[in-house]
């Protein structure tokens, strides 16, 4: 009998808009625009971000009341909704979970792995990691259970977790991303990435 399939998904880039991009925009602070894309050293992303947020007074609040009001990306829930009558599905993600709640409620509740942030009085003044490396350690997790794991992601900090799986591919990832790790095929549409997907099954 063949081993059941997963899909591990990261979050903001391939449901999402990235969040912080969003925060950046609304705040009107270019500093805060810096994703995973642009850093591959997630701690040094984030004291960046923790820095910026103490200096202009941001609070967790106010992240809150943008990620509220973001929309998913274009055809997000009706691509993860098909996927799931299909597969188990994972989102793996580096956001937090004091920030991912709205996310979820319009994706429908899918099974979340991300991290938390520790507050003070609405204050943001640092963050746990779940598990270093939670995404490439969740996936090898999977495969030790008996699944076969297909991943997407969009940026550096998903690398390891394609890596790790049996099948993989990049979404919307910038060029930079692409062209560092060119192993990986590229699709741009939820039509391309669901019939990646399909040839796995």
């Amino acid at each position: 009998m063949p081993k059941p399939c997963i899909a591990t998904l990261d979050l903001e880039g391939v449901l999402s808009p990235e969040i912080w991009i969003s925060v950046a925009e609304r705040t009107q602070i270019n500093e805060l625009r810096l994703t995973t894309r642009d850093i591959s050293n997630y701690d040094e992303l984030m004291q960046h971000r923790l820095k910026i947020l103490n200096e202009r007074n941001i609070k967790l609040s106010d992240i809150q009341s943008v990620i509220k009001k973001m929309p998913l990306l274009d055809g997000a829930k009706e691509f993860l909704d098909e996927l799931r009558s299909i597969y188990q599905v994972i989102i793996l993600s580096d956001t937090f979970a004091e920030f991912a709640n709205p996310i979820m409620k319009k994706l429908g509740y899918p099974t979340l792995f991300c991290h938390n942030l520790k507050t003070n009085d609405n204050r943001i003044i640092g963050y746990k990691l779940r598990q270093k490396n939670q995404k490439q350690r969740a996936v090898k997790a999977l495969k030790l259970l008996g699944y076969r794991v297909f991943a997407t992601g969009d940026s550096y900090n998903d690398i390891e977790m394609l890596k790790a799986a049996d099948k993989a591919c990049l979404f919307c990832a910038p060029d930079s991303v692409k062209k560092e790790f060119p192993q990986f095929k590229a699709v741009e549409t939820y039509g391309e990435l669901m019939s990646e997907i399909l040839e796995f099954t």
